[in-house]
């Protein structure tokens, strides 16, 4: 009888990864996957804290693979050692704040990647290779014909690198030139066009996975890097830390000076939300009307936290009154409450808005 290989997936939890580590399923390959948290993605948290996405799901996508495929799934933090891939990527940013050549590099490379990480599960497990669910011209900063052998070489990979999708397109590899799996049985998908997957995934009867041109990854998002670039720029240096991250993903995030921003509530989820971190920033309740939550993060002076009430009076039922009383509570100080004057609309900048 002959030696089953064994491989270890990347699973990101997206169509892709799952089909991939199907392909090889199918040539009767034992996998298991690896996924690795970023910090950057933290799947179903927004759904489950706003109103409007209560009836998206609330699921870690990579372990509903797993659970799907029947396969052991390794999870690993990297979110401090990824710091450095998201403030100083060497092969820069995407549309947005993206670093996703370096990203994927660093998901497949030894060092400063993620995929050697991965490769030291193998050597643990006694894995011959790698899988990815990448696809040639999927995406255009990293998944590019010429980008893939970079990938290879600066993560250490080399040719241990399996890509299931679209392997026909590429030189063979090594577990193909030693017969451990088999070029005709793998695809030659190609481009942005998302069909001929949904096709292998309705032909294996694969449904209900998430979104296939998705993707958890809030640095891809416009508005978010936005709110990234400025949290930098008003502290004067390009570091964060976890609550940074999952902070910039909730509230109106409002700048009246660069000083200090109001991050306030949108809706009930977010305020109980929020109510976590109370105690790390500067404060204000309205109390005479109903209204959100409002953190102040910065270094505002009295009279900004009695400006940013103003400020935070116009998202509360008290918007129209002429006078509103609010709890102000230092950060580390104590609370205290103060009758304010709502701002008009026309003494709200619009470019307040981050």
């Amino acid at each position: 009888m002959g030696i089953q290989r064994k491989a270890i997936a990347l699973v990101s939890g997206g169509l892709d990864s799952m089909l991939a580590v199907r392909a090889m399923q199918e040539q009767g390959i034992h996998v298991e996957g690896v996924n690795f948290f970023t910090g950057f993605c933290v799947e179903g948290h927004t759904h489950a804290i706003r109103k409007q996405d209560q009836e998206k799901q609330k699921r870690n996508n990579a372990l509903w693979v797993a659970e799907r495929l029947g396969i052991k799934l390794h999870i690993e933090d990297i979110s401090e050692e990824y710091k450095d891939v998201v403030l100083n990527p060497r092969y820069g940013y995407g549309a947005h704040m993206n670093p996703c050549l370096d990203c994927k590099i660093f998901m497949v490379g030894k060092a400063n990647a993620m995929l050697n990480r991965a490769r030291e599960l193998v050597a643990d497990g006694g894995f011959d290779f790698i899988i990815t669910g990448e696809v040639i011209g999927q995406r255009p900063k990293s998944q590019r014909k010429d980008t893939m052998p970079l990938i290879a070489r600066e993560s250490g990979a080399e040719d241990r690198i399996v890509r299931p999708l679209c392997g026909k397109n590429l030189p063979a590899t090594l577990p193909e030139r030693e017969g451990w799996i088999q070029r005709e049985l793998m695809y030659d998908f190609s481009g942005r066009n998302r069909k001929p997957q949904i096709a292998l995934a309705e032909k294996w009867g694969l449904d209900d996975y998430a979104q296939p041109a998705g993707g958890c990854c809030f640095l891809t998002d416009e508005s978010y890097s936005r709110k990234l670039g400025d949290l930098w720029q008003a502290r004067g240096h390009r570091e964060y830390e976890l609550d940074d991250i999952m902070l910039l993903k909730v509230g109106r995030h409002i700048r009246p000076a660069p000083n200090y921003k109001l991050i306030v509530s949108r809706e009930e989820g977010e305020n109980n939300f929020m109510e976590g971190y109370r105690k790390q920033f500067h404060t204000l309740r309205p109390i005479s009307h109903g209204g959100p939550l409002t953190l102040v993060d910065g270094t505002p002076t009295d009279d900004d936290l009695l400006f940013a009430a103003r400020v935070a009076a116009r998202f509360s039922q008290g918007k129209h009154a002429d006078t509103m009383t609010f709890q102000i509570e230092p950060k580390g100080g104590t609370a205290f409450v103060v009758s304010i004057v709502p701002i008009r609309p026309e003494d709200f900048d619009p470019k307040w808005h981050i």
